[in-house]
Protein backbone atom coordinates (compact mmCIF):
# COMPACT_ATOMS: atom_id res chain seq x y z
CA UNK A 1 0.00 0.00 0.00
CA UNK A 2 0.86 3.74 -0.64
CA UNK A 3 1.06 6.50 1.82
CA UNK A 4 0.04 10.04 0.80
CA UNK A 5 0.10 12.44 3.45
CA UNK A 6 -3.27 14.78 3.62
CA UNK A 7 -1.34 17.98 4.49
CA UNK A 8 -0.30 21.13 2.77
CA UNK A 9 2.15 22.25 5.73
CA UNK A 10 5.60 21.84 4.07
CA UNK A 11 6.91 21.38 7.61
CA UNK A 12 5.70 18.26 7.97
CA UNK A 13 5.53 17.20 4.38
CA UNK A 14 9.15 17.62 5.26
CA UNK A 15 9.49 16.09 8.49
CA UNK A 16 7.24 12.86 7.30
CA UNK A 17 9.40 12.58 3.85
CA UNK A 18 12.46 12.41 5.90
CA UNK A 19 11.06 8.94 6.80
CA UNK A 20 10.83 7.22 3.29
CA UNK A 21 7.70 5.87 4.13
CA UNK A 22 5.56 8.83 2.00
CA UNK A 23 5.35 7.95 -1.59
CA UNK A 24 2.91 11.20 -2.40
CA UNK A 25 0.75 14.16 -0.75
CA UNK A 26 -3.07 15.41 -1.26
CA UNK A 27 -4.35 18.99 -0.82
CA UNK A 28 -7.28 20.17 -0.39
CA UNK A 29 -9.33 23.90 -0.69
CA UNK A 30 -9.53 23.38 3.14
CA UNK A 31 -5.93 22.73 3.77
CA UNK A 32 -4.91 25.19 1.62
CA UNK A 33 -6.51 27.40 3.54
CA UNK A 34 -5.12 26.51 6.81
CA UNK A 35 -1.81 27.09 5.41
CA UNK A 36 -2.67 31.16 4.60
CA UNK A 37 -0.43 31.13 1.60
CA UNK A 38 -0.77 31.11 -1.71
CA UNK A 39 -1.79 28.32 -3.52
CA UNK A 40 0.30 28.06 -6.42
CA UNK A 41 3.70 28.23 -4.69
CA UNK A 42 3.01 26.07 -2.02
CA UNK A 43 2.00 23.21 -4.49
CA UNK A 44 5.12 24.06 -6.95
CA UNK A 45 7.36 23.67 -3.49
CA UNK A 46 5.47 20.32 -2.48
CA UNK A 47 6.28 18.94 -5.70
CA UNK A 48 9.79 19.89 -5.24
CA UNK A 49 10.08 17.66 -1.66
CA UNK A 50 7.74 14.85 -2.70
CA UNK A 51 8.85 12.98 -6.11
CA UNK A 52 5.31 10.72 -6.12
CA UNK A 53 2.10 12.77 -6.80
CA UNK A 54 0.59 15.41 -5.28
CA UNK A 55 -3.19 16.32 -5.61
CA UNK A 56 -3.66 20.08 -6.47
CA UNK A 57 -7.39 20.73 -6.65
CA UNK A 58 -9.53 22.80 -8.72
CA UNK A 59 -11.75 25.57 -7.83
CA UNK A 60 -14.52 26.00 -10.42
CA UNK A 61 -17.35 23.57 -10.92
CA UNK A 62 -17.78 24.15 -14.43
CA UNK A 63 -16.04 22.38 -17.43
CA UNK A 64 -14.52 24.69 -19.16
CA UNK A 65 -13.10 26.35 -16.06
CA UNK A 66 -11.77 22.98 -14.80
CA UNK A 67 -10.30 22.25 -17.75
CA UNK A 68 -8.31 25.56 -17.72
CA UNK A 69 -7.19 25.33 -14.11
CA UNK A 70 -6.75 21.84 -14.46
CA UNK A 71 -3.89 22.93 -17.29
CA UNK A 72 -2.29 25.40 -15.12
CA UNK A 73 -1.81 23.17 -12.21
CA UNK A 74 0.06 20.75 -14.49
CA UNK A 75 2.26 22.76 -16.00
CA UNK A 76 3.80 23.05 -12.35
CA UNK A 77 5.46 20.54 -12.16
CA UNK A 78 5.40 16.34 -13.70
CA UNK A 79 3.92 15.09 -10.84
CA UNK A 80 0.90 16.95 -9.99
CA UNK A 81 -2.02 15.05 -10.12
CA UNK A 82 -5.56 17.15 -10.26
CA UNK A 83 -7.48 16.75 -8.18
CA UNK A 84 -11.86 17.43 -9.80
CA UNK A 85 -15.22 16.60 -7.99
CA UNK A 86 -17.27 13.74 -8.27
CA UNK A 87 -20.02 15.57 -11.11
CA UNK A 88 -20.80 15.19 -14.60
CA UNK A 89 -18.34 17.92 -15.58
CA UNK A 90 -15.78 16.94 -13.04
CA UNK A 91 -16.09 13.17 -14.98
CA UNK A 92 -15.60 15.35 -18.43
CA UNK A 93 -12.32 17.38 -17.05
CA UNK A 94 -11.28 13.85 -16.03
CA UNK A 95 -11.57 12.17 -19.58
CA UNK A 96 -10.09 15.09 -20.95
CA UNK A 97 -7.18 15.48 -18.82
CA UNK A 98 -6.57 11.75 -18.72
CA UNK A 99 -6.49 11.92 -22.67
CA UNK A 100 -3.94 14.67 -22.39
CA UNK A 101 -1.23 12.90 -20.31
CA UNK A 102 -2.35 14.42 -16.93
CA UNK A 103 -2.94 12.44 -13.48
CA UNK A 104 -6.48 12.96 -12.16
CA UNK A 105 -7.34 12.24 -8.55
CA UNK A 106 -11.75 12.07 -8.92
CA UNK A 107 -12.32 13.42 -5.16
CA UNK A 108 -15.64 13.52 -2.74
CA UNK A 109 -16.48 9.53 -3.85
CA UNK A 110 -19.03 8.22 -1.62
CA UNK A 111 -20.61 5.25 -3.65
CA UNK A 112 -19.34 2.61 -5.39
CA UNK A 113 -21.44 3.70 -8.55
CA UNK A 114 -20.12 6.98 -8.55
CA UNK A 115 -16.16 4.72 -7.92
CA UNK A 116 -17.19 3.08 -11.51
CA UNK A 117 -18.11 6.22 -12.93
CA UNK A 118 -14.84 7.23 -12.36
CA UNK A 119 -12.90 4.82 -13.51
CA UNK A 120 -14.40 4.34 -16.69
CA UNK A 121 -13.55 8.49 -16.84
CA UNK A 122 -9.99 7.27 -16.80
CA UNK A 123 -9.17 8.77 -13.30
CA UNK A 124 -5.95 8.04 -12.37
CA UNK A 125 -6.96 7.87 -8.46
CA UNK A 126 -10.65 7.76 -7.02
CA UNK A 127 -11.31 9.30 -3.61
CA UNK A 128 -13.82 7.55 -1.32
CA UNK A 129 -14.26 9.39 2.07
CA UNK A 130 -14.10 6.88 4.79
CA UNK A 131 -14.50 9.20 7.42
CA UNK A 132 -17.48 11.43 6.80
CA UNK A 133 -19.44 8.34 5.77
CA UNK A 134 -19.02 6.73 9.44
CA UNK A 135 -19.97 10.21 10.52
CA UNK A 136 -23.52 9.75 9.07
CA UNK A 137 -23.61 6.51 10.46
CA UNK A 138 -23.01 4.75 7.14
CA UNK A 139 -20.17 1.91 6.85
CA UNK A 140 -16.99 3.83 5.30
CA UNK A 141 -14.88 1.09 5.17
CA UNK A 142 -17.47 -1.31 3.04
CA UNK A 143 -17.55 1.15 0.60
CA UNK A 144 -13.82 0.57 0.34
CA UNK A 145 -14.61 -3.34 0.04
CA UNK A 146 -16.99 -2.67 -2.20
CA UNK A 147 -14.97 -0.52 -4.81
CA UNK A 148 -11.91 -2.89 -4.93
CA UNK A 149 -13.59 -5.93 -5.53
CA UNK A 150 -15.49 -4.01 -8.55
CA UNK A 151 -12.07 -2.90 -10.11
CA UNK A 152 -10.76 -6.06 -9.49
CA UNK A 153 -13.33 -7.75 -11.92
CA UNK A 154 -11.95 -5.93 -15.10
CA UNK A 155 -8.09 -5.44 -15.08
CA UNK A 156 -8.43 -2.33 -17.92
CA UNK A 157 -9.64 -0.55 -14.98
CA UNK A 158 -6.50 1.08 -13.75
CA UNK A 159 -7.62 3.85 -11.02
CA UNK A 160 -5.80 2.74 -7.72
CA UNK A 161 -8.26 3.21 -4.92
CA UNK A 162 -7.11 6.18 -2.52
CA UNK A 163 -8.83 6.00 0.69
CA UNK A 164 -9.51 9.30 2.00
CA UNK A 165 -10.98 11.44 4.66
CA UNK A 166 -8.81 8.57 7.20
CA UNK A 167 -9.65 9.32 10.81
CA UNK A 168 -7.50 6.48 12.71
CA UNK A 169 -4.92 3.93 12.23
CA UNK A 170 -7.89 1.45 11.85
CA UNK A 171 -8.70 3.25 8.42
CA UNK A 172 -5.32 2.29 6.98
CA UNK A 173 -5.31 -1.08 8.23
CA UNK A 174 -8.43 -1.59 7.14
CA UNK A 175 -8.24 -0.62 3.87
CA UNK A 176 -4.96 -2.59 3.54
CA UNK A 177 -6.26 -5.80 4.37
CA UNK A 178 -9.03 -4.90 1.43
CA UNK A 179 -6.46 -4.27 -1.04
CA UNK A 180 -6.95 -0.50 -1.36
CA UNK A 181 -3.73 0.88 -3.43
CA UNK A 182 -3.30 4.19 -1.65
CA UNK A 183 -4.19 5.71 1.85
CA UNK A 184 -4.02 9.40 2.23
CA UNK A 185 -3.26 9.57 5.89
CA UNK A 186 -2.65 13.12 8.16
CA UNK A 187 0.47 13.76 9.72
CA UNK A 188 -1.43 13.26 13.00
CA UNK A 189 -2.26 9.48 12.53
CA UNK A 190 1.05 8.40 10.71
CA UNK A 191 2.82 9.40 13.49
CA UNK A 192 -0.07 7.16 15.83
CA UNK A 193 1.13 4.49 13.80
CA UNK A 194 4.49 4.46 15.21
CA UNK A 195 3.58 3.84 18.41
CA UNK A 196 2.45 1.06 20.72
CA UNK A 197 2.95 0.85 24.61
CA UNK A 198 4.99 -2.15 24.67
CA UNK A 199 7.24 -0.91 22.10
CA UNK A 200 8.03 1.92 24.85
CA UNK A 201 7.99 -0.38 27.29
CA UNK A 202 10.71 -3.13 25.90
CA UNK A 203 12.83 0.06 24.29
CA UNK A 204 12.61 1.56 28.24
CA UNK A 205 13.85 -2.08 29.29
CA UNK A 206 16.56 -2.75 26.93
CA UNK A 207 17.97 0.89 27.45
CA UNK A 208 18.01 0.16 31.37
CA UNK A 209 20.09 -3.01 30.98
CA UNK A 210 22.82 -1.67 28.18
CA UNK A 211 23.35 1.26 30.96
CA UNK A 212 24.62 -1.29 33.63
CA UNK A 213 26.73 -2.61 31.03
CA UNK A 214 28.88 0.78 31.12
CA UNK A 215 29.51 0.31 27.42
CA UNK A 216 29.22 2.41 24.41
CA UNK A 217 29.25 1.33 21.07
CA UNK A 218 30.90 4.23 19.37
CA UNK A 219 33.89 4.47 22.07
CA UNK A 220 34.32 0.62 23.11
CA UNK A 221 37.92 1.17 23.97
CA UNK A 222 37.10 4.10 26.61
CA UNK A 223 34.29 1.44 28.12
CA UNK A 224 36.98 -1.10 28.49
CA UNK A 225 39.69 2.08 30.13
CA UNK A 226 37.04 2.35 32.32
CA UNK A 227 36.37 -1.50 32.96
CA UNK A 228 39.95 -1.67 33.81
CA UNK A 229 39.66 1.27 36.61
Amino acid sequence: MKFFIDTADLAEIKDLVATGLVDGVTTNPSLIAKSGRNFLEVVREICAVVPGPVSAEVAAVDLATMLAEGRKLAKIAPNVTVKVPLTPDGLKACRALAGEGTMVNVTLCFSAAQALLAAKAGASFISPFVGRLDDIGAPGMELIREIVTIYRQYPSLKTEVLVASVRSPLHVIEAAKMGAHVATIPPAVLRQMFAHPLTDKGLTAFLADWAKTGQSILDPDGAERKAAE
